[in-house]
């Protein structure tokens, strides 16, 4: 498990550094603080994957993976990549705020505009919290089940 996690982060390492090359190059990037967009997408990387780890390790059979994708699909329209969640009433943006995509897109977006400040400190603790309890969840999962 924790091998499939590291080769997650390895890959969204190499993307994210060649996103923000081309980004680069086609002079999008606002700020120096872009460079600090790829250690942010590996964390964001470490999160995810150690979330991804910690549902696999609850799925029963192969239709269990509709629920995965019930639960991302709403996440990625809804969690401000394509539009301001400032659209939304104000109860469904405040459960927007709790999505662990929406962080990601917030602490990417502070980076790689220049306009990061306190706000993406959160977003980063947020995500080293959903990383952390993810991987701690897959591991006692996985012991458990072996160990049966």
């Amino acid at each position: 498990m924790l091998g499939e996690v590291i080769w997650a982060v390895a890959r969204g390492s190499v993307y994210s550094a060649g996103f923000v090359t081309v980004m680069t190059v086609l002079g999008l990037v606002a700020s120096p603080m872009a460079l600090l967009a790829i250690p942010a997408a590996v964390l964001i990387g470490f999160a995810f994957a150690s979330a991804g780890a910690a549902v696999t390790a609850f799925i029963r059979d192969w239709r269990d993976f509709d629920l995965v994708q019930l639960a991302l699909l709403p996440m990625f329209l809804f969690s401000g990549t394509f539009f301001p969640i400032s659209v939304y009433p104000e109860p469904l943006r405040l459960v927007i705020e709790w999505t662990p995509l929406y962080h990601a897109v917030n602490l990417l977006r502070g980076l790689t505009t220049g306009t990061a400040g306190f706000e993406q400190l959160g977003n980063v603790a947020y995500l080293v919290g959903m990383a952390i309890l993810a991987l701690t969840i897959a591991t006692l999962r996985l012991r458990r089940q072996l160990l049966k």
